[in-house]
């Protein structure tokens, strides 16, 4: 007999590879709320094609035949595979602004780091370990309206400046806060969503530590 369950473990296992909250996801991949999800939690519904393309659209990566059927693995077989990553041996700071000027002294395949479309280092100390020389970064480009609040980015904006921090949401709803880790040194910077020109989510990232 079929686990009616299976389809909530499934669309489970999505919302956490997102890093979401339920609703949060719901909302997201465009539906009004979340109780739709809801139902295929407590195994009222399963998985329509609908929901299964508003997934996908949105986060390509995933296998739209193992969402509906379970049949394969979660992330695509390209991804799981790896794709060769450009590696810059320079400072994202520098990079950026001006990303088709420079050239990568390697592309490097990494099967366990998925979606990632360039690796580059950063000597930020407003985020880094208070020990670490230097930290490289695992990016993955996104449109800024796609920005999630709570993760790490790499925000390219208008004016050419580049900041690596984590996005909040702030009192007026058209701006965000940047938050550094290290908040007892470094202020919050807040500016107007609009103001960003391209973002890269920080998916994954390498300490570097002082000798």
């Amino acid at each position: 007999m079929t686990n009616k369950y299976a389809n909530w473990e499934r669309l489970e296992s999505v919302i956490r590879w997102a890093n979401m909250t339920t609703n949060y996801f719901a909302i997201y991949i465009g539906l009004n709320r979340g109780e739709n999800l809801y139902h295929i939690k407590r195994g009222n519904y399963g998985i329509s094609f609908d929901l299964a393309d508003r997934i996908v659209r949105h986060f390509p990566e995933i296998n739209r035949t193992w969402l509906l059927t379970g049949a394969g693995t979660m992330l695509k077989d390209d991804v799981v595979v790896g794709n060769e990553i450009a590696y810059y041996n320079e400072e994202v700071e520098n990079i950026l602004p001006e990303l088709s000027q420079h050239k990568p002294v390697a592309n490097v395949c990494l099967p366990s780091i998925s979606g990632c479309d360039i690796i580059a280092r950063s000597y930020s100390r407003a985020m880094s370990e208070p020990t670490c020389a230097v930290t490289e970064l695992f990016l993955k480009r996104v449109e800024p309206d796609d920005i999630i609040q709570g993760n790490e980015y790499v925000l390219l904006l208008q004016d050419k400046s580049v900041t690596w921090r984590k996005v909040r949401l702030a009192t007026n709803k058209d701006e965000w806060r940047l938050v550094a880790r290290n908040r007892d040194d470094f202020d919050d910077i807040q500016i107007n969503h609009k103001s960003v020109a391209q973002a890269w989510r920080v998916i994954a990232k390498t300490a570097i530590m002082s000798s």
